[in-house]
């Protein structure tokens, strides 16, 4: 029934479209998605990695998702955490979980971002 996730959607404040850009794409990689022109008008940014959608949504009253969070595979977890140490973003590792090294970061808007790496 299912076939898959087809994007996530993270929040912002009004207005922040700019610095989502600088992270999202001139940090991550990120390409940047032209929106619908029926969407538009809404405002917000989205981005593509492979198939991997983001979408960032803006909405007055803004509050950041600081437990719910997109978890994104990497081929290298050494190599995300060196681009993040580069641009002085802090990195929260955890090792909990079984089989896998992860860490999180929050974006510009301190949504929280999983990055990990499966062993073996």
């Amino acid at each position: 029934m299912f076939k898959k996730i087809d994007h996530v959607q993270l929040s912002a404040p009004v207005g922040s479209e700019k610095e989502a850009i600088r992270f999202y794409n001139g940090i991550l990689g990120f390409d940047i998605v032209k929106k619908p022109r029926s969407l538009e008008k809404r405002g917000g940014a989205w981005f593509r990695y492979d198939d991997i959608h983001l979408h960032i949504g803006v909405e007055e009253g803004f509050s950041p998702a600081k437990k719910a969070h997109p978890a994104i595979e990497v081929e290298s977890l050494k190599e995300i955490e060196n681009v993040f140490k580069d641009h002085h973003i802090t990195i929260q590792h955890d090792d909990n979980l079984p089989s896998a090294k992860r860490f999180y970061v929050n974006d510009p808007f301190g949504n929280r971002l999983e990055f990990l790496e499966w062993e073996g």
